[in-house]
């Protein structure tokens, strides 16, 4: 069977290294960007099963980024993730359609379970 691919687009290094960690031990085969013109890109070149999305990045921010997904595919499932609860954040995400939330824990069991929810 074939690993589904996740795109992770985080600037947080560590982070970033961390949940691609957790997740490639979970059988996903993950491609990362730093940010959103880079995970613009990869959203063309790798076509992945699924994103997981910062919000709050340099250059273009998260929401910036899934208008611009949801323009070219309005069915990839698309993660927002955020270290702070932000409702007026969330409002926009929902009205741009964003698949979930997945807020920056040290344990991500949670949200590896949320994706494979929805992603497979």
């Amino acid at each position: 069977m074939k690993k589904k691919k996740i795109l992770l687009v985080d600037d947080e290094i560590d982070f970033k290294a961390m949940l691609t960690m957790r997740l490639r031990a979970n059988n996903y085969d993950v491609v990362t960007a730093a940010n959103g013109t880079e995970a613009l890109e990869q959203v063309k070149k790798e076509k992945p099963d699924g994103v997981l999305l910062d919000i709050m990045m340099p250059e273009i921010d998260g929401l910036a980024v899934l208008k611009k997904i949801r323009e070219v595919d309005q069915l990839l499932p698309v993660f927002m993730i955020t270290s702070f609860s932000n409702e007026a954040r969330f409002a926009q995400a929902n009205a741009l359609n964003a698949t979930g939330y997945i807020v920056k824990t040290s344990d991500l069991k949670e949200e590896v379970k949320k994706i494979k929810a929805i992603v497979g």
